[in-house]
């Protein structure tokens, strides 16, 4: 199939599948006028890949999961690829503690302005009321 029937059955749009192949995550045979032309298989593929991308993956992290999908028998790549899975949610584990140490210190600051405007308020009463 065309890349624009890739597209359509996969909902991703041509320019991330041409992206997908720069990266080496997909791969495609030429016509001889240069048409990328795709296997049925393509369709499973992109959508493991945005699954991968939905599960917070880079690109380079996602092309060295892959390869235990290509080669599902080999002990090592599976391997590898668990190490990269349990890097990646590492990662994501510490950008979860980072957030939640930044809403933390921005609910401090909330804290403190919601007790200054209370103030604000409180002082400004009596020259409303005079006026």
């Amino acid at each position: 199939m065309r890349i624009g029937e890739l597209s359509r059955r996969t909902g991703v749009s041509p320019r991330s599948l041409r992206y997908y192949e720069e990266q080496g995550l997909l791969t495609s045979s030429r016509s001889d006028a240069g048409q990328r032309h795709y296997s049925d298989a393509a369709v499973r593929r992109v959508s493991l890949i945005r699954q991968l991308f939905d599960a917070g993956m880079s690109s380079r992290v996602i092309a060295t999961v892959l390869p235990c999908v290509d080669v599902p028998s080999d002990l090592g790549v599976a391997e590898e690829t668990f190490t990269a899975m349990m890097r990646e949610r590492d990662r994501i584990d510490a950008d979860i503690a980072h957030l939640i140490e930044t809403r933390d210190a921005l609910d401090v600051l909330i804290r403190a302005n919601s007790r200054h405007r209370a103030e604000l308020s409180t002082a400004l009463e009596p020259v409303a009321r005079s006026a």
